[in-house]
């Protein structure tokens, strides 16, 4: 249990115990203790924790909040040995300032737990899968899901280490139209390619990745497939192309420090019968009906606002009943809770699989969708569009190449996903403080000086006076770091992995006020041994934080 927890369920038992005296006083009359918070304020100058309880209690006992407030101060016992202030804030809220005793604890224990530092078990081995990025594999990545892989991988990092058991996913779409216009590309590429006449399909990939893997599959096999029958030559290419898309892919994502546990395919669904067997179970619970020579799911039932083709006239299911397989599977697996990350063009599915799941008779509370806004490339202020890979997008790759793996995945999440994320590409490699990434390696990179430069290295953390620690800039800086687990459990329970980097630059710039205003290595011994603890634990947390992100911590810049 982190300090903060600990004192915060302190404070809330002596609430508690404060409402209780008042009732058996009969100056506070209720019958159930609402469920009531202590948080920690945003704003300092709100004291170290806040209760709502007042608010919420005095419609029950027919008092203003402030009066419920004042009275439940009143009856707090021993109130001067555990706060330095107690107030009454704005409609009732109390504020509780616990002075500076307490922050003395944070140091030792953040020393002792080491990389352990912000881990709880708050998920309690729970069982939690993570689909995300999920391209289809006729391309290169490209910015969205780039932004998705950072995401999906920082969120998978976050909710792993307050406990739960995460599987990370990666869905390919290997099946359906976008696989068939895949082989006709690569057919036509083919022909071209070998001196043939062809026409390119007007649905076709037309990117300059499509021609290099036909070269690929030429140095390989020659013109072996030029005269054999159609079918065969696009299945062969189609394995081929798929063979080496996805390898691509992997390859890619490796780049950019994202691993996954499962590749799961689309076409396993089709070979397994799954999607045959979803189709007849939803036809007999007359979920199914028949319009236009196609099968429609009746969606409207579970909350969309209109039906759903899950086969097509010419007999060919859709993706969506693919998808609705790919759920089912996932909840088969014992999933506790499923989560996707999809792009906003896919906005409209969300009530439709959540309602999909409802029909088959799961709870649709244990699917949660993400849905992730899109994303533009800045140089000099103007949007980058061109890819010379791809010929229509930036690839993840290139970007890489340009800015580095530390700098695009933390700038990816540096916004609240369902917002529209402009990333400046010469912010992104500016060694100044104004890039976000380099202001907070730095101040690892910094510590790191420091501690090599120290005459001495900690060996008995409790022989150190942490008490010495009186300066403004030391007391914020051990403050935000006891707000770490605080911070990383909200940011996994709530889906917000840019809470991390908002936090990852209040803790950067603490420590530069901090290094600004206080000389570490000073002459009296008991002095610079609690400023080095503090350095130290400084560190810790941020190269905890940073390696949740995917960043690097670096020693030197």
């Amino acid at each position: 249990m982190s300090i903060i927890t600990s004192k915060r369920e302190e404070v809330y038992s002596e609430i508690k115990k404060a409402l209780n005296k008042a009732k058996k006083k009969e100056i506070l009359k209720f019958n159930v203790l609402p469920d009531f918070t202590v948080e920690v304020p945003r704003d300092k100058t709100h004291g170290d924790f806040a209760t709502n309880i007042a608010m919420l209690l005095c419609k029950e006992v027919k008092m203003p909040p402030r009066e419920v407030a004042r009275i439940l101060i009143e009856n707090l016992e021993n109130v001067d040995e555990w706060t330095e202030k107690v107030e009454i804030a704005g409609s009732g809220f109390i504020n509780f300032h616990l002075g500076q005793k307490w922050l003395y604890k944070v140091l030792p224990y953040v020393i002792k737990e080491g990389e352990n530092f912000g881990k709880s078990n708050v998920g309690q081995g729970k069982k939690i899968q993570l689909e995300y990025v999920s391209a289809n594999p006729t391309g290169l990545l490209h910015m969205g899901n780039a932004r998705g892989a950072a995401l999906g991988d920082t969120l998978s990092n976050l909710l792993a280490a307050i406990g739960f058991n995460v599987t990370r996913e990666f869905y390919i779409n290997d099946a359906g139209n976008q696989i068939e216009n895949f082989g006709k590309s690569l057919e036509a590429r083919y022909f071209q390619l070998l001196g043939q006449k062809a026409d390119f399909p007007e649905e076709g990939y037309h990117g300059e990745d499509v021609v290099a893997t036909v070269k690929n599959i030429i140095s390989e096999v020659g013109d072996k497939y030029l005269n054999v029958d159609s079918v065969l030559r696009r299945e062969f290419l189609i394995q081929k192309g798929l063979e080496e898309k996805i390898t691509n892919i992997k390859n890619d994502l490796a780049r950019f420090g994202v691993e996954y546990d499962v590749w799961f395919s689309e076409q396993s669904l089709h070979d397994t019968g799954a999607i045959k067997r979803i189709i007849q179970e939803l036809q007999d619970k007359d979920l199914i009906y028949e319009k236009e020579g196609a099968l429609w799911f009746k969606t409207s039932q579970f909350g969309d606002n209109k039906d759903e083709v899950v086969v097509r006239a010419n007999g060919i299911p859709t993706y969506f009943v693919a998808d609705i397989a790919y759920h089912i599977n996932k909840f088969e697996r014992g999933f506790e809770k499923v989560i996707n990350i999809w792009g906003a063009d896919h906005h409209g599915h969300v009530a439709r699989m959540k309602g999909a799941m409802k029909a088959q008779g799961y709870d649709e509370k244990k699917l949660d969708v993400i849905i992730m806004q899109l994303v533009r490339l800045l140089r000099d202020g103007d949007v980058v569009r061109m890819s010379k890979r791809s010929g229509q997008y930036i690839t993840l790759s290139e970007l890489i190449d340009e800015v580095g793996k530390d700098a695009a995945r933390y700038f990816f999440i540096m916004r609240n996903p369902d917002s529209h994320l402009d990333f400046d590409l010469d912010l992104a490699k500016a060694e100044s403080s104004d890039n976000p990434v380099y202001y907070v390696q730095y101040a690892h990179a910094r510590i790191a000086s420091i501690l090599k430069a120290s005459p001495e290295k900690i060996k008995n953390i409790e022989l150190i006076n942490f008490a010495l620690l009186k300066e403004e800039t030391e007391l914020n800086l051990i403050r935000k770091i006891a707000d770490y687990p605080e911070e990383i459990t909200e940011a996994a329970l709530n889906y917000e992995p840019h809470r991390l980097t908002r936090y990852a630059q209040d803790l950067a710039s603490a420590f530069h006020s901090f290094y600004n205003s206080c000389r570490v290595l000073t002459d009296e011994k008991g002095l610079r041994e609690a400023r080095l603890g503090l350095v130290d634990a400084t560190r810790i947390t941020l190269r905890n934080l940073l390696l949740l992100i995917g960043v690097s911590a670096p020693e030197r810049m």
